[in-house]
């Protein structure tokens, strides 16, 4: 069962984002070798012996590298790494062992590997194929539905571990997406199980796992903190899913074999078999359900087609939904792409835009001196290997009109050494709330940001004003994380200063996992109509330098996390959560996370603060109410809905 949080983080990024043991329950058998760890002298958890710390990747990280060249795809460039049924599994562990050596360290590295299957089955409980996924790294099948490529193994990610033990809390930017694996294979505490110790920004989508899955890295010393993360429209078979020390979660359209605990902010949307909502119980819990999908358009994707041709298959509007949806979508010939590098000139892009091309981003890091420009309805841009794009003049990355049916995924966006506007442009921009919004067209198809990640700073010293602004009407957000970094390079309160992370103009845009973390003022602002948001994850900036720097008004100590404006009359939000962990001991406070009017159409449901570390905290969860959080008093501290029922 789920035990409280009672170790304070570690002062880094998000050291902070998950203090927490944790007993696996009595319907998660524990794994051989695991002995019982005290993380605190009152709790016990179950995780294997310390002994094990060398072994988070010895075989991938020990292994002679392969010269890549020979697997590369004439067609999308040298680090799009094509495995055929025909090769061996040694050749294709090769291939894997050598991109992890670079990858699995390589944190703000600029390289970027995309690792493809052709449709085929690869593996066998004899010989399986047990592999790592490191940073920048998107491992992906290219057949139709999941069930045309069958791993027999597991594909991985593990603890990172140092001096100072092993977390999971810095796992991010890489992705597993449109395959079957049927686990098998490892050895000792991790026999036998798929492990997938992620934090943001590592999505699994179009996935079937037949198998142990675990989210939280139980094989190696601790402290074994994980936090967060996104599975998407899965099917996943055998014992409960371990969730274990992951202090946050978003699950959607995903069908479940069970779950096996709660920490902070577990949520489930239009998933079979996810637990009862229990919020804010942690007996079991607590957990945040809701039964169907209201509406959604599923990640495009790779394939190859049974010509051998490839194409980018284009899934269609679901509503209402639950499960998994894998067969229904139009699939686009890559010959109506254009394929970009690193070395393709925006302007070039632009033209084939406007004429009516798709753009396909090759892995690379692209440093542009033009916004890449959408104005045609139901364009594509797509990302392989997580390409990282970023703009030296103050311009936004990506810029999209007003038009249906567009669609942005997979990609990195970075603020660049001039300060924007804003990183990612959806839809024109109309100036302040208020003013006329641009609906894409009552009934048509809505625009979809999906895997989109906003980082100012980290891999350099970058501003801007918002990351991104959606001016737009009938918009799809699903599994955003922008983040202003706490780590990395080019990181101080002047150093990378952004003062938003997401602003929603437009109407009738739905949010599905939407992580958003550090920025110096309001993190969200919600200026338009029937919004929705399901999950919400947020830390405040770690680094206020005092609390006079840092005041909303004269009487608001900070900015709040998340502010639905006073003009607004419907919205709609569940399992929204903001952490602190204000470092500069410098005792500051946010009189409250959440702001919102007091309508009968504003709804706010399960809510919750929590203090990680550090001195001050915040006061309240939403609107003043909710009970504070500090040193004294962590937390949670929950709210179940807003506005509080009255008798």
């Amino acid at each position: 069962m789920m035990r409280t949080p009672t170790t304070r983080p570690r002062a880094r990024r998000a050291i902070g984002a998950a203090a927490v043991t944790i007993a696996l329950s009595g319907a998660v058998t524990a794994p051989a070798g695991a002995i019982t760890y005290a993380a605190n002298p009152a709790h016990r958890s179950t995780v294997p012996a310390p002994a094990q710390l060398s072994g988070a990747a010895p075989a991938a990280l020990a292994a002679a590298a392969v010269d890549l060249r020979a697997y590369a795809d004439p067609q999308l460039g040298p680090n799009v790494l094509v495995m055929k049924p025909s090769m061996s599994t040694e050749q294709i562990r090769g291939v894997f062992d050598t991109v992890a050596q670079r990858q699995v360290p390589n944190h703000f590295g600029p390289q970027r590997y995309a690792i493809v299957f052709e449709p085929g089955t690869y593996g066998s409980a004899a010989n399986p194929l047990v592999v790592q996924v490191g940073y920048g790294t998107q491992v992906a099948g290219l057949g139709r539905t999941p069930a045309d490529v069958v791993v027999h193994g597991s594909i991985n990610v593990y603890n990172q571990c140092d001096a100072n033990g092993c977390i999971a809390l810095n796992n991010f930017w890489r992705s597993l997406s449109n395959l079957t694996i049927n686990v098998a294979g490892g050895e000792g505490c991790r026999k036998d199980t798929q492990f997938w110790a992620v934090s943001q920004a590592a999505p699994m989508r179009d996935v079937v796992i037949n198998g142990r899955t675990t989210l939280m890295d139980y094989c190696t010393a601790g402290p074994q903190y994980a936090s967060g993360g996104f599975i998407a429209n899965s099917t996943l078979t055998g014992p409960p899913v371990v969730n274990g020390s992951q202090q946050q979660f978003f699950v959607r359209n995903t069908a479940l074999p069970g779950w096996s605990n709660g920490v902070w902010n577990q949520m489930f949307v239009g998933s079979p078999g996810a637990p009862a909502s229990t919020f804010p119980s942690t007996a079991p819990g607590p957990y945040t359900t809701i039964d169907r999908t209201p509406v959604v358009r599923e990640t495009p994707r790779l394939v190859t087609q049974p010509d051998g041709t490839r194409g980018v298959l284009v899934p269609g509007v679901r509503t209402d939904s639950a499960g998994p949806s894998t067969t229904s979508g139009r699939v686009i010939p890559l010959d109506q792409f254009v394929i970009a590098s690193p070395s393709s000139r925006v302007p070039a892009i632009n033209k084939a835009l406007r004429e009516g091309k798709h753009l396909l981003l090759t892995p690379g890091t692209y440093s542009l001196q033009q916004t890449i420009k959408v104005t045609q309805p139901g364009t594509v841009v797509l990302g392989l290997g997580l390409p990282a794009l970023s703009q030296r003049t103050g311009q936004p990355v990506i810029a999209t009109s007003s038009v249906p049916g567009v669609t942005i995924s997979g990609v990195m966006l970075d603020a660049g050494p001039k300060r924007s506007k804003t990183i990612l442009q959806v839809g024109d921009a109309h100036g302040n709330a208020g003013s006329k919004r641009r609906s894409a067209g009552a009934g048509s198809t809505p625009t979809l940001v999906s895997d989109v990640f906003l980082r100012v700073g980290g891999a350099a010293a970058g501003s801007t004003t918002t990351a991104v602004t959606v001016d737009a009407s009938d918009v799809i957000l699903d599994n955003i994380w922008a983040w202003r970094a706490d780590h990395g390079e080019g990181v101080g309160w002047t150093t990378n200063p952004a003062d938003h992370g997401v602003i929603v103009n437009g109407d009738d845009v739905t949010a599905y996992g939407l992580f958003v973390e550090h920025f110096l003022r309001t993190e969200v602002v919600w200026n338009g109509e029937r919004g929705r948001v399901y999950f919400f994850q947020n830390e405040k900036p770690y680094d206020v330098p005092s609390q006079s720097a840092w005041m909303m008004t004269p009487t608001f100590k900070g900015y709040p996390a998340f502010q639905v404006t006073s003009g607004v009359r419907s919205f709609e939000g569940w399992g929204m959560g903001s952490y602190s962990f204000f470092n500069q001991r410098q005792g500051i406070h946010l009189t409250t996370a959440f702001v919102a009017p007091t309508k009968p159409g504003v709804r706010l449901n399960h809510l919750l603060t929590r203090w990680l570390d550090g001195d001050g905290g915040i006061d309240s969860v939403v609107n003043g109410v909710g009970a504070p959080v500090d040193a004294t008093n962590p937390g949670p501290s929950t709210v179940v809905g807003y506005p509080v029922a009255t008798r």
